[in-house]
C-alpha cells in the first residue's frame, strides 16, 4: 500500500550538466546542475536565479551544455559547492558554497574552444552541446515566498559533439545506449545506468522521425572558431 509522502525535493533521477558559461571578463564558469530535459534540439533548463550561470546566459544569451559520463563524477563532485558569483549570495551562502574563479582548474577539467558560441566547451565530456538562449521564463510566480528565486531557459542547440567511442559502429549520428553511461543524479547522489532491462516498443521508431528543423537550422549557425 503506497504512503502519501512529502519529500522536500523530487529529484527521482536526471542527467548531470556542466554548464559552461562567459563572465563579464571574458573568463569561463563552469556549474553543475541535473535540472534539464531535452526535446529535439531544445533543452530546458531550471536553476537558482541567483547563480552566476543565470546572470551570464541572461546577459550573453549562450552557453554550452556538458555531459559527464560516471568517469567524471570527481571532476563534479569537487564543483558542487562552489559559485562563480562574489559576493556568495545569502541563499547558498546557507548552503555551504564558496566563491571560486577558476571553475575548470579545480575541476581539473580541459576548457576548449566551442564552434558557434563563446563559451568554452569541456575536453573530458562526451557529450557537449552548444546552444543559444530561446526563451526565459520565471517559474513559481504564484507563491509569495518563492517568487523570483528560479529562473527556467529553453535553449535550442546549435552544434552537438560526441566522442567517437560511444556512437554506434559505423554511424555518426547515434549513440549507443549500451556504450553512454551518463552521471545520473538522484536525491543529490550519484548513480550511473546499468544494463537495459526489457527490449522497447518505442526503440523500433526510426530515430529520424523525430528530427526537427533546428537540426538543419543548426548548419547555418555561425562558426566563432572554424
Amino acid at each position: 500500500m503506497h504512503k502519501v509522502s512529502e519529500p522536500s525535493i523530487l529529484y527521482f533521477g536526471t542527467p548531470v550538466v556542466l554548464i559552461s558559461s562567459e563572465n563579464e571578463d571574458g573568463s569561463a564558469n563552469l556549474a553543475p546542475m541535473s535540472s534539464a530535459f531535452w526535446l529535439g534540439w531544445r533543452c530546458i533548463l531550471g536553476l537558482n536565479a541567483a547563480s552566476k550561470t543565470t546572470a551570464n546566459m541572461i546577459r550573453t544569451g549562450q552557453c554550452v551544455l556538458n555531459l559527464p559520463s560516471v568517469d567524471n563524477v570527481a571532476a563534479v563532485n569537487r564543483l558542487a559547492c562552489l559559485t562563480g558569483s562574489n559576493p556568495v549570495p545569502a541563499v547558498k551562502v546557507a548552503r555551504g558554497y564558496t566563491h571560486e574563479k577558476n571553475k575548470f582548474g579545480t575541476a581539473g577539467l580541459t576548457a576548449v574552444p566551442s564552434l558557434t558560441v563563446v563559451p568554452p566547451r569541456v575536453l573530458e565530456c562526451p557529450v557537449q552541446m552548444e546552444a543559444v538562449v530561446a526563451a526565459k521564463h520565471d517559474l513559481m510566480e504564484d507563491d509569495d515566498v518563492a517568487r523570483g528565486k528560479i529562473v527556467s531557459f529553453e535553449v535550442r542547440v546549435t552544434r552537438v559533439h560526441i566522442h567517437p567511442d560511444i556512437l554506434m559502429n559505423g554511424l555518426s549520428d547515434r549513440v549507443d545506449p549500451d556504450k553512454w553511461r551518463p552521471l545520473i543524479m538522484s536525491f543529490q547522489r550519484f548513480y550511473g545506468l546499468g544494463e537495459e532491462v526489457h527490449e522497447s516498443t518505442l526503440a523500433k521508431i526510426p530515430e529520424d522521425i523525430y528530427r526537427m528543423p533546428d537540426v538543419a537550422r543548426s548548419r547555418a549557425a555561425g562558426l566563432i572558431n572554424p
